[in-house]
């Protein structure tokens, strides 16, 4: 994969440094080091908050469909949940593994998840941001791709209104949160790919991680499919003519492992029934009425993300790259010379194409209630971040060209990162503090019914105990059951009853 005849990219100047030909090679190297230093210790800010909500993991506590996930794994096994989700469910199978992956380790795997799938974020995001400046021919100080993928990671999982049900829930992460970026993880073969084997398996990887996509979550298969296709219809003017070839090949290959996956969950006995249990096999996702609803949602979901002011830290974090990446000397570049106005109109386009797809085809199933429930959300904000990642990266890049205004420029962007983790650190303390109180109830209730079943009791008192919107046994005051013969199951008991005191 190697540059089109004639693409060169120029060299640029260093922030303040009096451009090329200015300076020396030690000045140069001061400047590195020095931006190193600097930038590693920037990185402290989202990193300490991402530990301290890896931390706060350890109040994780089993709730909503979760109760029901616990006895069926212990009863099942992991394969058993897979074939449950895949005849009964919803014919999710790639759901079905994950969640029975954790689900195998009762309380723990719950109170281990954050910290575990925070990390393979953080880690992929930090992959691909490192190999995507190696294709383009850049490179950066160190420190600043490890800032970069800290703060989109810390933005995607602390700016959504529902951090709860975002990061710590694992019933609704696995599918929601964490398979966006196992999506990008797809790329990293194609990324590193060197010769035939390798891009062989680059598109054996895609392949297989498409299956499972289509399997796992519809709506991030929804937001795959968006940019795969907008690689293969748009690619010509991003990707240099022999790199054009390899990128729409495995981009095809990705699209066709997301349909053979999808076909499967659609086909599957789950799906059937699952469509058969919200109406949607007489319910047209493509009805006027249903695209009409789905935009009005949509408007009001756009409303509340394009007013959370966090996100501008991953503008800051992108205005950050722009502003300290150079030409790598002896790259080949398998992208274009930059058109910033081009990249970011295409971007913008596939965020708000893919969030509305995802829209259309959750509305069916929830309504009206597509605005509240963010879960959905997480799927396409990924891409949101990421693309404010790269329009803050082209700013960055116009800023560097006026050296005057690089420095300024420069501390206002690391002044916003700082000021967007400490806007998320606030909310994160709060819900710190319900998710203490819960597990303190909790372990409480935990305790007594297990020692009165062992007593050989049938027939228990439970008290529902929620966090951040989550579903309990007896919510709405008693009115809603559900899951009450889930709790029942998992305790070896008969039923639960609804109780408005804890033991």
């Amino acid at each position: 994969m190697t540059a089109a005849p004639g693409v060169a990219i120029p060299r640029e100047p260093v922030p303040g440094g009096g451009g090329p030909g200015r300076g020396s090679g030690k000045g140069l190297g001061l400047f590195r080091s020095w931006t190193a230093v600097w930038t590693t210790g920037l990185c402290l800010l989202p990193l300490g908050l991402l530990t301290a909500g890896a931390w706060l993991g350890r109040h994780v506590r089993p709730s909503a469909d979760e109760w029901c996930f616990l006895p069926k794994v212990r009863d099942l096994g992991v394969w058993g949940m897979v074939e449950k989700f895949y005849a009964t469910d919803n014919g999710r199978i790639g759901n079905g593994l994950l969640v029975g992956m954790y689900a195998q380790f009762p309380v723990a795997g719950h109170q281990w998840f954050a910290l575990i799938s925070g990390v393979i974020m953080l880690v992929v995001l930090w992959a691909l941001t490192v190999l995507l400046l190696r294709r383009a021919g850049r490179t950066a100080p160190r420190g600043v791709p490890l800032l970069v993928a800290s703060m989109i990671t810390a933005v995607f999982l602390f700016a959504t209104p529902n951090t709860y049900k975002t990061f710590y829930w694992p019933a609704a992460s696995v599918s929601h949160t964490l398979a966006p970026v196992l999506a990008c993880a797809a790329a990293l073969p194609l990324l590193v790919a060197r010769g035939r084997r390798g891009m062989i398996a680059a598109l054996a990887v895609v392949l297989v991680a498409g299956v499972f996509m289509g399997t796992l979550s519809e709506e991030a298969s929804v937001v795959c499919l968006v940019v795969l296709s907008a690689v293969v219809l748009l690619g010509r003017w991003i990707f240099t003519e022999r790199a054009l070839t390899v990128a729409r090949c495995w981009a095809l290959v990705g699209m066709a492992g997301i349909g053979i996956g999808t076909i499967v969950l659609m086909t599957s006995p789950g799906g059937r029934r699952r469509r058969d249990r919200f109406g949607l096999e007489t319910t047209s996702m493509l009805a006027p009425e249903s695209l009409i609803a789905s935009l009005r949602g949509y408007v009001r979901i756009l409303e509340t993300v394009f007013t959370t002011w966090q996100y501008v830290g991953a503008i800051a974090a992108g205005v950050l790259l722009g502003l300290l990446v150079r030409s790598r000397e002896g790259a080949s570049p398998v992208l274009l010379p930059s058109r910033p106005l081009l990249w970011t109109s295409f971007g913008a386009l596939a965020f708000l194409l893919s969030g509305y797809l995802c829209t259309v085809i959750t509305y069916p199933v929830f309504g009206a209630r597509v605005v509240t429930a963010q879960r959905t959300w997480n799927d396409y904000l990924l891409l949101y971040v990421v693309f404010l990642v790269g329009a803050g990266a082209f700013l960055g890049r116009a800023v560097r060209k006026r050296e005057r205004r690089a420095g300024v420029a420069t501390a206002l962007a690391a002044a916003a990162c700082a000021a967007a983790v400490l806007g998320l650190a606030v909310p994160l303390s709060h819900l710190g503090h319900d998710m203490r109180v819960r597990a303190q109830k909790w372990d409480r209730q935990d305790q007594y019914l297990r020692a009165q079943a062992a007593k050989g009791a049938k027939v228990l008192p439970y008290t529902p105990l929620s966090v951040a919107g989550t579903l309990e046994p007896f919510g709405g005051k008693g009115r809603n059951v559900w899951p009450a013969g889930c709790v029942a199951d998992y305790y070896h008991l008969d039923r639960v009853t609804y109780s408005t005191r804890l033991p």
